[in-house]
């Protein structure tokens, strides 16, 4: 039997000796993008010779370590294991539900999430697209398919005043300022949106979404103030009930699970505390590192990538790595701080502040609402009512003053920001909250801290000095440990986007180091299996 495919090919090599006999330099790469391909970027025409893969070893499970896994698992990478001292992912993101919102415990969205946000971009744009989210993606124009080409004239016309229509209902309803029981006006434009796409066939719903969605985009960009809230919004997971879609609130925490999609089963290991990293071992072990943890289980690996914290590597070094780290990664840490930031999140029975007279956003104008504090208290910087929210205020705290409040207790915490709140609005009858939820981010062990920042004001020298791979690029040996998380990432540290970058870094490392030295760092002790002796076993 003739294999046509063979001969295809065969053909195509022909064709491609001969254009380069007659045209040399001049001849245009038009194949594959080997780059794209990972590890398996060995031949075009045959997509499935792949180098050996390296054995890697991801310290945390947070944005910067689940980044990492999920970009070397679509590299074709994925004999790795991320350790994990909790009980759950994300790392400092932590997002808890608390009355008729989601606490963000720990990082949150902010006014720079639009569209060329990492994290934006985690969300909105996942395949498939979630129902009712503005996810579908449209590089060549917003009247435009991505496959089909150009929409149907009709849909796009009416999409198009459909839209203009819900923005004048929302300029009207919100023309003083808002509405608290509609919520942010985006908000409102979205769940308008999704009535009016149930108007139209099946057939045209897809285009006409694609329509009014991405005019909420451009919007977004005219307003960024709220472009957090746009993607707070759509930022959860659908449930279909009778009657449509649901759509159920996770908070940041829910901009993960695209990444823990790609992971593959069991490579994520929960509490798993690292005890030690041993990057100096023998190469006769087949392995460069060891990473044992506090239970005495070892994991031999080809790299090691840390993502743990700033406050982490500045406390637990001397003994978290042996041999110990060098003088000038040292020198890194020691100039940036790691900021002592916690939020008190408190539960109202009604909605107290609707009835004090001005806002209770401003009452900390300039700093002078908190003078004279004492305690603890004075590493209050302000109370604000939490966005979409009819019973719920959050507090912030930073420095000194949030280190003292993780040691009190909830009723001396709900005491002491009870008599603020009656100080500032001149209102003796404040309740107590009913609920109260708080951040330790102090004084938990697996992260000593909530930000990153920079002490010396190196102007990025000092992320880029703790980035850096040991052994570095210097050295004739392939780099072993490898560091990857927000205070790794100049302009971008204290942020998840920063988070997410540095993990995407250390993985296309690895995965360049694979392709360029054709598989592990090290040769295996085993001889390559050919295909006949594993079809035989």
């Amino acid at each position: 039997m003739i294999n046509f495919s063979k001969l295809r090919l065969a053909a195509f090599a022909r064709t491609c000796r001969l254009l380069q006999t007659r045209w040399g330099s001049q001849l245009v790469e038009c194949g594959p993008d080997l780059s794209e391909q990972g590890i398996c970027a060995v031949d075009p025409c045959d997509p499935s010779q792949c180098f050996d893969q390296p054995r890697v070893v991801i310290i945390g499970a947070g944005m910067a370590g689940l980044s990492a896994a999920a970009r070397l698992a679509t590299k074709g990478i994925t004999d790795f294991t991320v350790l994990e001292a909790n009980e759950r992912p994300g790392g400092r993101i932590h997002s808890c539900w608390l009355g008729d919102v989601v606490a963000e415990l720990g990082a949150h969205w902010n006014a720079d999430s639009v569209t060329s946000n990492p994290i934006m971009s985690l969300k909105a744009y996942e395949d498939p697209p979630r129902p009712g989210v503005p996810a579908a993606e449209h590089p060549r124009g917003l009247m435009d398919r991505v496959v089909a080409g150009k929409m149907e004239f009709p849909t796009t016309i009416t999409a198009y005043h459909k839209f203009r229509q819900i923005e004048k209902e929302a300029a009207h309803l919100y023309a003083l300022g808002g509405s608290k029981q509609h919520g942010s006006m985006l908000n409102f434009m979205s769940i308008r949106i999704q009535q009016e796409l149930h108007q139209y066939p099946e057939e045209q719903q897809h285009d006409a979404a694609r329509v009014m969605f991405g005019l909420v985009h451009m919007l977004q960009a005219k307003c960024a103030g709220d472009a957090a809230l746009l993607c707070a919004d759509h930022g959860g997971c659908f449930m279909r009930l009778p009657g449509g879609d649901v759509r159920v609130p996770l908070g940041l925490v829910g901009a993960l699970a695209p990444l823990l999609r790609q992971i593959p089963d069991g490579c994520i290991e929960y509490c798993k505390p690292v005890n030690c990293v041993y990057w100096g071992t023998s190469p006769k072990t087949g392995y460069r590192a060891v990473v044992q943890t506090t239970d005495g289980s070892e994991y031999p690996a080809d790299y090691v990538i840390v993502t743990v914290s700033l406050g982490v590597l500045s406390q637990c070094h001397d003994r978290m790595f042996c041999p110990a780290l060098p003088g000038a990664k040292l020198d890194a840490i020691r100039c940036l701080g790691f900021g002592a930031c916690n939020k008190i999140f408190m539960e109202y029975c009604h909605p107290f502040y609707y009835w004090h007279k001005g806002d209770l956003n401003t009452l900390n104008v300039g700093g002078t609402s908190f003078a004279g504090l004492c305690g603890w208290l004075q590493g209050l910087g302000r109370i604000e009512v939490v966005p979409h929210s009819k019973h719920v205020l959050c507090a912030y705290l930073s420095g000194d003053g949030a280190v003292s409040m993780e040691s009190l207790c909830d009723m001396d915490v709900a005491e002491g920001i009870t008599d603020v709140l009656r100080k500032l609005t001149a209102n003796p009858n404040i309740p107590y909250p009913k609920m109260m939820l708080r951040s330790h981010w102090c004084t938990d062990p697996y992260f000593a801290g909530a930000y990153s920042y920079d002490v010396s004001n190196s102007g990025g020298q000092a992320q880029r000095a703790l980035a850096c791979p040991l052994p570095g690029g210097s050295d004739p040996v392939p780099p072993v440990l490898l560091f990857a998380g927000e205070a790794t990432v100049p302009g971008h540290y204290a942020t998840v986007g920063g988070a997410r970058l540095s993990g995407i870094r250390e993985a296309e490392r690895i995965v360049e180091l694979t392709v360029r030295l054709k598989g592990p760092p090290l040769p295996t002790d085993k001889p390559k299996e050919t295909k006949v002796e594993a079809q035989a076993k």
